[in-house]
């Protein structure tokens, strides 16, 4: 290997993994230190989950048989298995919606960019589930995200090899592929449970009494919008031996009891689970106002209740994702410090309420155009 190709291997950043501590930035949050642990959704919430088919679809509304030939061809797929997947006996033409039945051999054989370019197309439609909200693999490594699974190393080497990349993101798509390999109904759901697998920061400030403590409860109660933390800085900062305090003791009431748990089935009761927006809309209140389910009455809110941010976001700063396309608010999360966000990724209920770096959150959501990201700050009340 020359000298320019190993300066490019050196100049590449180094993957952030599970198992050890990474610090923050330095800001007026303070000295913030940090590693990742992995979520799995309880087996009770999964079992309320159908599996899916372990027969592989792959549909294309209003796609013509041409279309399909351009996008394999795109895709590099041999002609024999064009050929195959194509053939009028084995193409299913229903409703305007071509779908066709890759063999389990071949789909598995695929490329990753074979993969990328095919379930690109794919997920542009809902009919595809797994598609359209693929299995995301933040922090792109692989071996991390199944660190600790009880899966037999033959399940984990298919979901390794079937993985692609979803722009900037490592994804996975083909859980009914990898349902074919399991032996028993007990196997395959700890294989569904595995892939609801969602990766979070546990977040800790360092104290001493030569911090200007004053100004970080500032900051943590952002600007003094919710209760005072004063005083369990000032005695964290004091007990000898103790240096550090979870962040989770910092945030708001509501915010503090969901972080890193599931939703509960009696948020139901509402007529629809949380979703970002709620979410974000509610990370300063003590008890959630359900009507911020509604996506307009929280589009006023942000209107009536909120300035935009120019500058430096602060802690409860809501950021807005404006999809680059339509303009339209596709995502919403909230500032907490640093690039960390505490997030909602997703309505359902095997969403957990996390703690993200902002980059990672901008890969999901941004993964097929830019995009943007508004900064919004509730207003000060008189």
């Amino acid at each position: 290997m020359n000298s320019l190709l190993l300066a490019e291997e050196a100049a590449k950043p180094v993957p952030e993994i599970s198992g050890k501590v990474y610090p923050s930035k330095p800001g007026p949050w303070g000295n913030l230190f940090y590693y990742y642990i992995y979520l799995e959704a309880p087996a009770d919430f999964v079992n309320r989950f159908p599996m899916p088919n372990s027969v592989t679809r792959w549909s294309f509304p209003g796609s013509s048989v041409s279309d399909l030939k351009k996008l394999f061809t795109k895709a590099g797929l041999a002609q024999a298995l064009q050929d195959y997947l194509l053939d009028g006996d084995r193409l299913l033409n229903e409703d305007g919606i071509l779908t066709v039945f890759p063999p389990l051999p071949d789909l598995e054989a695929l490329t990753q960019e074979q993969r990328s370019v095919i379930y690109s197309e794919l997920g542009r439609h809902v009919i595809n589930p797994y598609h359209h909200e693929p299995v995301l693999i933040h922090g792109g490594d692989i071996e991390d995200w199944l660190k600790g699974s009880r899966l037999r190393d033959e399940l984990r080497e298919s979901i390794k090899r079937m993985t692609y990349m979803r722009g900037n993101q490592l994804a996975f798509s083909d859980l009914a592929a990898v349902l074919n390999y399991t032996s028993s109904a007990e196997e395959a759901g700890d294989f569904f449970k595995t892939i609801t697998r969602m990766r979070t920061m546990i977040v800790r400030l360092q104290l001493s009494e030569d911090d200007d403590l004053e100004a970080l409860a500032g900051y943590w109660t952002g600007r003094h919008r919710y209760k005072d933390i004063l005083p369990i800085l000032s005695s964290v900062a004091e007990t000898e031996e103790v240096a550090m305090i979870d962040v989770v003791h910092l945030l708001p009431s509501m915010a503090r009891r969901y972080l890193y748990t599931y939703p509960p089935v009696d948020l139901a009761m509402n007529g629809r689970m949380p979703d970002c927006h709620w979410t974000s809309l509610n990370f300063f209140n003590h008890w959630a106002r359900q009507y911020y389910l509604d996506t307009r009455l929280a589009a006023s809110a942000i209107l009536q209740d909120y300035e935009e941010v120019k500058g430096a976001y602060e802690f409860g700063d809501v950021l807005m994702f404006m999809d680059g396309d339509s303009g339209n608010a596709i995502h919403s999360c909230v500032y907490v410090a640093d690039d960390i966000v505490f997030t909602k990724n997703g309505e359902n209920m095997v969403a957990p309420w996390l703690l993200m770096k902002l980059e990672d959150v901008r890969k999901v959501y941004f993964h097929a155009n830019p995009g943007r990201v508004d900064g919004y700050r509730l207003k000060r009340r008189e």
